[in-house]
């Protein structure tokens, strides 16, 4: 079967809300259609060419971030503390390793949350169960649980502006190697753990200077001032991400989930026969997927060459 952006509506699907107003679903899937890529093809490329240096023990892979995003919890604290806590983290794997790290962060787009049931009963009345933000909201009232297709717009901008800062931050200064006891969070500064990163601080503080005094300063070497932050999210609510999904039409001529750098395929959605895995095998962004105990070695096989059809290596 020829794949397009939308043949996974030809195949049965898991964890998919059933929306009352189809017109509208119909009418918010066309205008994020409209709406600029989040991220570019090009950008999803160099990612997974550094997946493969992970792959080569070239490079360690850091990947973090919440469960799922709220609508509720979206400021520009909570996201500057997740790109500290990542500049940290990924620091000490560096000074520890003497390796680069690929950063990946689990923002801008995780909104969907697969559940064990499609309904939640709470003192003898039943609703549909929360299925994230982007689908509906966690309120226990039948107004709160309805999936709302007007989600999705609100996601999109959330992802847009969480993008935004995120690159303005790793190009405008704030991953600057001379603030790296700047990157210490407030809630773990007299921890132990924080004594640590101190502790190592004042030794990369020492180096940095060293380096400057070389010649080497992070004004002329922009390695030691900017970074590269990539974004990924469990591609759950396949309406969204088809609305996202582009054909880079100046590069390789292939198309491209635009809602985020990385997708992965969740446990309960990779049924080689379903709507899932029908919609990844036509994307050519990094995929991952998550893999439990019951899937045995044939399957995995099958599974990587139903994802990976033209055997695609990277070098």
């Amino acid at each position: 079967m020829k794949w397009t952006p939308s043949s996974w509506r030809d195949f049965t699907i898991k964890q998919q809300p059933t929306y009352e107003d189809e017109n509208a679903l119909k009418d918010v899937e066309a205008e994020l259609s409209s709406y600029p890529p989040l991220i570019f093809a090009g950008e999803a490329r160099t990612l997974k060419e550094k997946l493969a240096s992970v792959g080569r023990g070239e490079a360690f892979l850091l990947q973090g971030g919440d469960c799922a995003e709220s609508f509720v919890n979206f400021n520009t604290p909570n996201i500057k503390n997740f790109f500290k806590l990542m500049l940290q983290m990924n620091m000490v794997m560096m000074y520890a390793t003497g390796k680069p790290v690929v950063k990946v962060g689990r923002i801008a787009g995780q909104f969907a949350k697969p559940r064990s049931s499609d309904f939640e009963e709470i003192d003898g009345v039943k609703l549909p169960s929360y299925r994230g933000d982007i689908i509906n909201s966690i309120e226990f009232t039948k107004e709160a649980r309805t999936p709302n297709p007007h989600n999705m717009i609100r996601a999109y901008n959330q992802a847009s502006a969480t993008q935004n800062l995120l690159r303005a931050f790793s190009r405008g200064g704030m991953a600057d190697l001379n603030k790296v006891h700047h990157w210490n969070l407030e809630f773990i500064k007299d921890n132990e753990l924080g004594k640590k990163y101190e502790e190592l601080s004042d030794k990369i503080d020492k180096a940095v200077k060293f380096m400057s005094a070389c010649g080497l300063s992070s004004d002329k070497v922009p390695q030691l001032h900017q970074t590269t932050m990539f974004t990924s999210h469990e591609a759950l609510l396949l309406n969204y991400e088809e609305a996202l999904t582009k054909k880079d039409s100046e590069g390789d001529q292939r198309y491209y989930d635009c809602s985020a750098h990385m997708l992965w395929i969740g446990d309960r959605t990779r049924d080689l026969t379903e709507a899932h895995i029908e919609y990844f095998r036509g994307i050519a962004n990094p995929i991952g997927c998550k893999v439990g105990p019951t899937m045995g070695e044939d399957e995995l096989i099958e599974l990587i060459d139903v994802l990976n059809p033209e055997n695609e290596r990277v070098d």
